[in-house]
């Protein structure tokens, strides 16, 4: 999954594969369309769970970012507050939260004068998304597309079935250093049974390699 250390570039148009899946062609289909609609940039972070997004893609300005991760503001941001307490839309000038940090007048001086924020799914799997822009406030028409957006990135974002207990055991066993033969002894099965649960596994997790499977479980917080 994306995170933000890797830096956003939008695809022009062009098909772009992070792991040459259909479900990373939405992401990037959606993120671009943000993009586009976000003059001064944007902040997705999707499917929020234990305070941790699986996804999370910002392009806002560099100096901004690094000024906001410094002052640890995640923990401090009424954008963020509000999205974790409020499901729908709203422009930042309409949030009456606490700002004691002048989180949003900061931002300000760098260039993010105006924004929507906006929330969608369960507190459990919450996603908030930020866009901005300099010279004035958002229409109505951009907020709707915008929702539209979010919501779509939501949907492409979010994990696949939970695994099995006994899926989710043989991952494990794998992760902890274990070879096939062991791993099936400690679960007194036949190896060719052990191989059977991982190719499950993989199948539900839309992995083409064992590798691939237990990346996207930690990834997911499957286990």
């Amino acid at each position: 999954m994306w995170r933000d250390s890797e830096t956003f570039s939008p695809t022009n148009g062009e098909r772009r594969t992070v792991r040459g899946d259909q479900r990373e062609d939405h992401l990037a289909a959606n993120l671009d369309a943000l993009d586009r609609l976000s003059p001064r940039g944007f902040s997705a972070g999707l499917h929020i769970r234990f305070a941790s997004p699986l996804v999370y893609v910002r392009s806002y300005d560099a100096d901004w970012t690094r000024f906001y991760d410094e002052n640890a503001y995640a923990l401090r941001d009424p954008l963020v507050f509000w999205g974790l307490g409020v499901k729908g839309s709203t422009r930042w000038s309409a949030i009456r939260l606490p700002d004691p940090f002048n989180i949003l007048g900061q931002a300000k001086c760098h260039g993010l004068a105006f924004g929507v924020v906006i929330s969608c799914g369960p507190i459990t799997s919450r996603s908030i998304v930020g866009i901005a822009r300099q010279d004035r406030e958002f229409t109505d028409e951009e907020i709707s597309e915008a929702v539209k957006i979010v919501h779509n990135l939501h949907a492409a974002a979010a994990p696949p079935t939970e695994l099995t207990p006994a899926q989710k055991e043989a991952l494990r066993l794998l992760a902890d250093g274990d070879r096939h033969a062991a791993a099936a002894a400690k679960l007194g099965i036949s190896e060719s049974a052990f191989k059977a649960r991982l190719q499950s596994a993989r199948s539900r997790l839309g992995a083409r390699t064992t590798a691939q499977a237990l990346k996207k479980a930690r990834e997911y917080q499957l286990f």
